[in-house]
């Protein structure tokens, strides 16, 4: 195993730096693959795992002035290392988050909704009425997209794998606010013409899964439609038939959550925005934090494993 629980030493506190009590973490896909080397981020080893997470303040050094003890602060990127029940963290490695949303949503802001966001917003100009379409819609991304698309009046078109407990997958993410759940079977059958007579074609498709799934999809796409792919969960390439290109102008781009902050470290203002409206649907009620199963820190193994098992749509979130 690639995991040990070790009690360490916190770092003294030095002037510019934040002692924080963490609260929650989940364990993201990402997570894993940054363990297994095989993310676009390495991590000098040893190191702690956990790219998300919420904690409170309990001490700033003498020079930090916009965070306080009883603060609620989140990761500003990826690699902090989350999965621990204290750190020191220099205060610009810290985002503050209001402490009146559930614990869940603040531990679980930073990666998923994020990205969620971003890709209804940045590259199509969507208004309601239109219409999405994405794959593993039962991811947190997935259950992220649906809730900020229904807030904003737009319908989705969520496609998720057959599996036994399909209906009651359906019913969950309806009750999210999906207008249509289809399995990638579907996708193929003439039903999907019934779709279309109520709600328009998307503009717009989310990929996270890569393969036949992406084939199929980009298939209801309007002509000029883009097809953002944020994830490749079954490790094949995106297979487009040169039609696709030729005679409907699709457009084919990627999103990566990491690199957006990276590309607007300097724009404080955008990703205030962003977190401040997110928040604000968040203690609206209209977004949730994903499925989940807490978790003590003592049990990381169970979660581990769990969080790498096929068809999960739990996330599981380490309590700290």
């Amino acid at each position: 195993s690639l995991f040990r629980l070790k009690d360490l030493e916190v770092a003294k506190l030095g002037d510019s730096d934040v002692h924080v009590k963490m609260l929650a973490a989940p364990i993201n896909p990402a997570d894993i693959n940054m363990i297994q080397g095989t993310y676009a981020i390495l991590s000098p080893l040893p190191a702690v795992g956990g790219n998300e997470g919420v904690g409170e303040v309990l001490e700033v050094g003498r020079r930090v002035a916009a965070l306080k003890p009883g603060d609620w602060v989140i990761p500003a990127g990826p690699g902090l290392g989350t999965w621990r029940t204290h750190g020191v963290f220099p205060e610009e490695t810290l985002l503050k988050v209001p402490s009146d949303i559930p614990v869940l949503c603040a531990a679980t802001l930073s990666v998923n909704p994020c990205t969620a966001y971003r890709m209804l917003a940045d590259f199509e100009t969507l208004a309601p009425g239109d219409s999405v379409i994405q794959n593993a819609a039962n991811s947190g991304v997935g259950q992220a997209v649906i809730q900020i698309a229904k807030a904003s009046g737009i319908k989705t078109i969520n496609v998720v794998r057959d599996r036994p407990d399909l209906p009651k997958l359906v019913e969950r993410l309806m009750a999210l606010g999906a207008d249509h759940v289809v399995t990638e079977e579907m996708l193929r059958k003439p039903e999907m013409k019934d779709i279309f007579k109520s709600i328009p074609k998307p503009r717009l498709a989310l990929n996270c899964v890569g393969g036949k799934s992406t084939t199929e999809m980009l298939r209801h796409l309007q002509p000029k439609g883009t097809m953002v792919t944020y994830g490749g969960m079954a490790k094949q390439p995106v297979m487009v038939p040169v039609s696709a290109f030729i005679f409907r102008d699709l457009r084919l781009r990627g999103f990566w959550m990491t690199q957006w902050k990276k590309d607007h470290a300097q724009d404080q203002e955008s990703l205030a925005s962003m977190m401040d409206a997110l928040c604000q649907l968040i203690r609206r009620g209209q977004l949730a934090a994903p499925a989940c199963t807490e978790v003590p820190l003592q049990d990381y193994k169970a979660a581990l494993e769990a969080s790498m098992k096929p068809f999960t749509s739990l996330k599981q979130i380490l309590l700290l």
